[in-house]
């Protein structure tokens, strides 16, 4: 999985021709991605403000707004992808356009296939 991270200074420091260059590279690789049969899921995740935290403790949960608050980065967005080994998924992240601005963090997702659900 490539989660990408972001931060509002980072952000809000963008103009918008450097908005739309990301947009369009996440279009792109996203393309050559599903080109390639790699991409399994994609998505942009919604502004940090919309975000509930959930902790229980003592058998009792508590939610809070938002992420950390002392985070200063979050969650973004992710490109969940079928890479042949850990060494093609960081070559996918370092193309993500974010990678530039904040970080991309990659990251195995567990086999949980002999689990029953």
């Amino acid at each position: 999985m490539l989660l990408i991270y972001s931060n509002a200074e980072s952000w809000e420091g963008l103009s918008a021709e450097q908005r739309e260059g990301l947009t369009q590279a996440h279009e792109s690789i996203a393309r050559e991605l599903t080109e390639q049969g790699l991409l399994v899921s994609a998505a942009g995740l919604a502004d940090p403000i919309t975000t509930r935290t959930v902790r229980v403790v003592d058998e009792i949960a508590t939610t809070t707004d938002g992420p950390y608050a002392e985070a200063k980065e979050h969650l973004a967005g992710f490109y969940l992808v079928e890479c042949d080994d850990i060494d093609q998924a960081i070559g996918y992240a370092a193309r993500m356009p974010d990678a530039e601005y904040v970080a991309v963090e990659v990251r195995p997702v567990m086999d949980m296939s002999g689990l029953e659900m």
